[in-house]
């Protein structure tokens, strides 16, 4: 191919992917496959390859994960990124009102324009010619931080506007609620701390230095407004502000209201307040800013907030309630997880009857007894979590809970491994184990089938139509539809999805399989080394750990697994079905480093996740290296509490130090 047929091919590569990333990621609404989205992007990154001198800034291969970063950036903010005052009862927000009156001197109504406060992270957004060139966190409201590379994996931000405009954007990052609870199942299953909520795990997601981490991290953006925007459309109002915002092609929040007076303004919060359990993402309040931006003007700002605009917030919810019994669950893995079963109790829109102790150390460190009246919230208003035992209505009746010795599915001996928090089920034919299995078989990163979730798995299972992942794919019409839950058309649609997952790329089925640590950029790597699953199922550990981000922990996970009688009988049955082992779509891993390759680790402090042991096992799995003293060489100084003066050498020597929690953000590559 000539340069001028690659300068066109690409060109209208680039405006297809465009209108595929806005209509998957801002309308929901995807026009292709995700096979289809994924060819047009390898096209377009060959071709880019071969004709480097091609590659522009509106290019969608800038979300591709880059190179690392060292450090963070500063960036000055074109104007301030100010803080908004809080509200926390329908008084204050009248008070708030009637000063706005007064302030411009007016009896008649004041238009607001509300919006949901997303509990995420603000953002600002550079654009120049309508191309995408940086973005930065607040900050301290004048400085933030440079995390562009990171920005750059979101979807839902548009690389290219509509317009050719130039000038600074407002918008709020966060993860849904559904995407946290699949993203923290995935670290548990992996066994690595769990994120506390999703804003949380949203802003350690773009405060990485490695933007593959982010890439791997379900982040959504919605802009809410412009700032020293040159060219395009002028709008006089926060409303024609946010359709603009819309028409450049931005994701607006489609909840935001055009409301007036002071009834209008107080009807809003209080419909938010009740809507908010059942909207896709975590929100803590309500924003209401007065519409017209003449009176903006006028009204002016304080030294930290704007005078017309107030953040209306909701009030955390916590119950009371009694812990009934205490069960344990077993996981995928056979992770063994205590469970608190509750007496019954309304929190945050739902009934709340079961709350996770997480591990072991978590239940005796909490102290929670069978029969103790417990306080508890939902984490990220979506995990029931118990924050506090009620230690004085305690009347002697309490009984303490000991982990069980044998697994209650299976009845096979549990074990708690060297380094590991929990305790596992050894037994790789656990019921329990094999219906979380099939779930995981079934999820969007493994092998997409809609429709097979948690209950259809367990009535699989306990109809004893599927006893392995491998059984789905001889399930018959007549076999579905007496089951309860599935009528003729449920199972015409399941069966359609599991005909459609048979074409799937083997690294999809390599993630679908469940083997412990291999995540999806693994799972991605070794079909790009090893394109067909014979080729893995026969690799040694020493082929394996010759690829990158492949150690010895990760070969012999893989190894042992391929050698398991039921795995090779799940395989036989995948490829009887006609299931795909090819590695149909190729993972260009050439010249990716490992996680932590060629980087060299200190520790310091007392760690809280992780023992001394264990997080030099996991660095040194991903190919970094763990000394003793600080020197030039040090890469990174992992802090714990009460670090020692290993502290102040690496501050002298400019290392970059980094926390626990980004540690633990850095191992979601799976790997």
């Amino acid at each position: 191919m000539d340069l001028e047929t690659a300068r066109g091919r690409l060109s209208r590569l680039k405006e297809e992917i465009h209108r595929h990333n806005y209509a998957y990621h801002v309308l929901d609404q995807p026009l292709i496959s995700d096979a289809e989205f994924d060819r047009m992007m390898a096209e377009l990154l060959q071709l880019e390859a071969q004709f480097p001198d091609l590659v522009t800034d509106d290019s969608p291969s800038r979300r591709v994960g880059g190179t690392p970063i060292s450090f963070f950036r500063e960036v000055r903010h074109l104007e301030p990124m100010l803080s908004l005052d809080n509200l926390f009862t329908e008084e204050a927000f009248a008070e708030f009102y009637r000063r706005v009156q007064r302030t411009l001197g007016r009896q008649e109504e004041i238009t607001f324009v509300g919006e949901p406060k997303i509990d995420g992270l603000a953002v600002s957004l550079y654009y120049e010619e309508g191309i995408f060139q940086r973005g930065a966190t607040r900050g301290d409201g004048f400085t933030g931080e440079d995390i562009t590379h990171n920005l750059l994996t979101i979807g839902s931000l548009p690389l290219q506007l509509s317009e050719s405009i130039s000038g600074e954007f407002r918008g709020e990052a966060f993860i849904s609620k559904q995407d946290f609870l699949a993203l923290n199942r995935v670290r548990e299953s992996l066994g690595l701390t769990t994120f506390a909520n999703p804003r949380n795990a949203a802003a350690g997601s773009l405060r990485q230095l490695d933007p593959k981490v982010a890439a791997e991290r379900p982040l959504d953006l919605f802009v809410y407004a412009l700032s020293r925007v040159s060219g395009g459309k002028a709008s006089s109002t926060q409303w024609e502000a946010l359709q603009y915002l819309g028409q450049l092609n931005f994701k607006v929040n489609p909840e935001a209201r055009k409301v007036h007076g002071l009834e209008g303004g107080l009807a809003y919060c209080r419909q938010l307040a009740e809507q908010r359990h059942h909207l896709a993402y975590e929100i803590d309040g309500a924003v209401l800013k007065v519409n017209d931006f003449a009176d903006q003007r006028q009204l002016g700002f304080t030294g930290r907030a704007p005078r017309w605009a107030v953040a209306f917030k909701f009030s955390s919810e916590e119950a009371e309630t009694v812990v009934r019994d205490i069960i344990v669950n077993v996981g995928r893995t056979g992770a063994i997880t205590p469970v608190a079963q509750l007496e019954p109790v309304l929190l945050a829109g739902s009934v709340v009857q079961r709350a996770s102790l997480h591990t072991e150390d978590v239940l005796r460190d909490k102290d929670v007894r069978i029969g103790d009246t417990v306080i508890i919230h939902k984490a990220g208003d979506v995990i029931p979590e118990v924050i506090q035992v009620r230690k004085d209505r305690r009347d002697g009746n309490q009984l303490l809970f000991s982990m069980p010795q044998w697994c209650p599915s299976c009845q096979k001996p549990v074990l708690r491994l060297p380094g590991e928090a929990v305790l596992r089920c050894m037994n790789p034919a656990c019921p329990a184990q094999l219906v979380e299995r099939i779930v995981h078989f079934a999820s969007r990163r493994g092998m997409d089938i809609t429709g097979l979730g948690e209950a259809i798995a367990l009535l699989l299972f306990q109809s004893s139509l599927v006893r392995d992942v491998g059984d789905l794919y001889y399930l018959r019409k007549e076999d579905l539809v007496p089951l309860e839950r599935l009528g003729e058309k449920s199972a015409e649609n399941l069966l359609a999805e599991l005909e459609k997952s048979k074409q799937n790329p083997l690294h999809k089925l390599l993630y679908a399989l469940g083997i412990r640590f291999v995540g999806e950029r693994t799972a991605r790597l070794l079909a790009s080394r090893l394109p067909h699953l014979d080729a893995v199922i026969q690799a040694s550990p020493q082929e394996l750990e010759r690829m990158e981000e492949i150690g010895p922990k990760i070969s012999t996970s893989i190894v042992e697994f391929f050698k398991q009688p039921e795995t090779i009988r799940v395989v036989e049955k995948l490829e009887k079905a006609g299931v795909n082992f090819d590695a149909a779509e190729k993972f260009q891993a050439a010249g990716q480093p490992g996680r932590f390759t060629g980087k060299t680790f200190v520790l310091t402090g007392s760690l809280e996740n992780f023992s001394r042991e264990e997080a030099k096992n996991v660095i040194e799995a991903r190919g970094g290296k763990v000394v003793s003293s600080i020197s030039k060489k040090t890469d990174y100084l992992l802090t714990g509490n009460n670090p020692g003066s290993k502290l102040d050498k690496a501050r002298e020597l400019g290392i970059t130090m980094i926390a626990e929690e980004e540690l633990s953000a850095w191992l979601m590559e799976g790997t």
